[in-house]
């Protein structure tokens, strides 16, 4: 987010030209603002919002086909619960003005005075404006948590579940990351877009929800041999992912400047390199190119350029890429070692690249690349010589991580000895699939499903009405030709 001083809003309000610049002073009169940088926010706030299904799409594509509905189901909830939580009291906790280290008051409780003055982010975007567009960030960040479910929860405490998350979880750890008055802006932390407060938050509670629930019926067995049972949703969600990405972080400069173009560069180029290096990653075992792999790769560079995107330049991208697409592939062998079903290896993407890209952020910031929107003002990385910033980088992901596991696992645990909130499923609902057994519809016709479980529809004809005698192909002769044509003949 586009830094401001922790002191407080202007005074004054100001008018903006087109670049920029202020050419006018009302201490008595509504706040004007650049009709171009409202347009662009507006705009990426609907980018943002294609992601939520996105990773719906992404997630179900991955799961056997008797879960299919349930996750893109889950998406869709998961945007609805954070918008009420975000009105009730979310978008308070996290950007109230009078807001703690740690978290905010309810100064803004049920959206009041939330309406044309200078937003908490930025003083050229109204706060109305600040608020939908944050919200974006808020719903997706539970979906990409709660995807550690598949395939084995109830999908009804999961609504609980959500408000609270987003409450003692999500809200915190944006207040303390963006607020002026959060810890970690007063320290200093460079997060442009939500490398913790997003990734590294959900990346960590998929990795509790996963060792909380334990593995699903069937793991380690060739029953849950890992396979997509839909490729091409993978790379619908991926491609829903990859355009909203341009709104998630371009949209983060909060104006409409070339350091939003710079954060859309930036963050193409990451997606495009790590996406290649997973795939080639992929290839030296299977030789074979693989749509998931590359699908897989580019959302582990999309999380890593996250807190990076308007501080970094275009070659630092390129290397965001590489160490994304190695470091995230590898961290999904993480739970082969450790034993925990993490079926959609949420923590590696998420939590290790959101890691990832805050380490090299603390490396590679360049107080030029802040500044092209001739406002903010960092000491830089490393290749400024600010070498205290990867120390700061590192104790954000480290405090969010932890948080984030502790609060996630206090929830579970909480929520598990509270009649009808338990969110484990019964191994009966887990044979025949969370679709049918919680929801009643599903993904596709049922005869898919049905042939999975063993299923043998009785025959439509009577058995008398049909020869037995079996059919099978003769042998071909033997005569050198490469000739494909069978004749049937009656088996001996």
């Amino acid at each position: 987010m586009s830094d401001q001083p922790a002191s407080g809003l202007p005074g004054p309000n100001i008018t903006y030209d087109a670049s920029g610049s202020i050419i006018a002073y009302y201490n008595d009169a509504p706040v004007v603002y650049n009709p171009g940088d409202l347009a662009w926010i507006i705009a990426a706030t609907a980018l943002v919002w294609i992601m939520i299904p996105g990773v719906g799409y992404f997630y179900s594509g991955l799961l056997r086909r008797k879960n299919a509905l349930s996750m893109i189901y889950l998406s869709m909830m998961t945007l609805a619960v954070v918008s009420f939580q975000w009105f009730f009291w979310g978008y308070s906790l996290a950007f109230s003005e009078t807001a703690g280290p740690y978290i905010g008051d309810l100064r803004h409780f049920g959206l009041m005075k939330v309406l044309d003055q200078p937003s908490v982010g930025s003083s050229k975007i109204p706060a109305i404006l600040f608020c939908v567009y944050q919200l974006m960030f808020a719903a997706i960040t539970p979906i990409l948590a709660i995807g550690a479910v598949a395939e084995r929860s109830r999908l009804g405490p999961l609504i609980v579940f959500v408000f609270v998350w987003a409450t003692i979880v999500y809200d915190p750890i944006a207040c303390w990351t963006w607020n002026p008055n959060g810890w970690v802006f007063q320290l200093g932390g460079l997060d442009f877009a939500g490398g913790t407060p997003v990734h590294i938050s959900s990346g960590t509670a998929g990795l509790a929800i996963s060792i909380y629930l334990g593995k699903r019926r069937g793991y380690g067995t060739e029953r849950l041999a890992y396979k997509p049972h839909n490729t091409t949703y993978v790379v619908l969600g991926t491609v829903f992912l990859w355009f909203g990405w341009f709104g998630f972080n371009g949209g983060s400069a909060l104006a409409a400047n070339l350091r939003a173009i710079q954060a859309c560069i930036v963050t193409n180029l990451a997606a495009s390199v790590a996406g290649l290096t997973w795939m080639c990653l992929d290839w030296r075992l299977e030789r074979k190119w693989s749509a998931v792999g590359f699908c897989s790769g580019a959302i582990a560079g999309l999380v890593a350029i996250t807190p990076a995107s308007g501080f970094v330049g275009s070659p630092a991208a390129v290397l965001y890429g590489v160490l994304a697409g190695i470091g995230c592939n590898f961290a999904t062998k993480l739970k082969f070692i450790f034993k925990y079903d993490d079926a959609l290896d949420i923590y590696a993407s998420h939590a290790i690249g959101g890691v990832i890209g805050n380490l090299l952020t603390g490396l590679f910031a360049q107080a030029s690349v802040a500044n092209f929107d001739g406002i903010t003002i960092i000491p830089g990385g490393w290749l400024d010589h600010n070498y205290r910033q990867l120390g700061i980088q590192l104790a954000d992901s480290v405090s969010g991580m932890a948080y984030s596991f502790v609060m996630t696992t206090i929830i579970l645990w909480i929520m598990h000895f509270i009649p009808g909130l338990c969110l484990r499923t019964t191994e009966e609902a887990e044979i025949i699939g969370i679709d049918d057994a919680e929801m009643g519809e599903f993904a596709y016709d049922y005869v898919g499903v049905d042939a999975e479980l063993g299923y043998k529809p009785e025959p439509a004809l009577s058995t008398e009405s049909v020869d037995p005698t079996p059919y099978m192909p003769a042998p071909l002769p033997d005569n050198g030709s490469n000739e494909t044509t069978e004749k049937a003949v009656p088996a001996a």
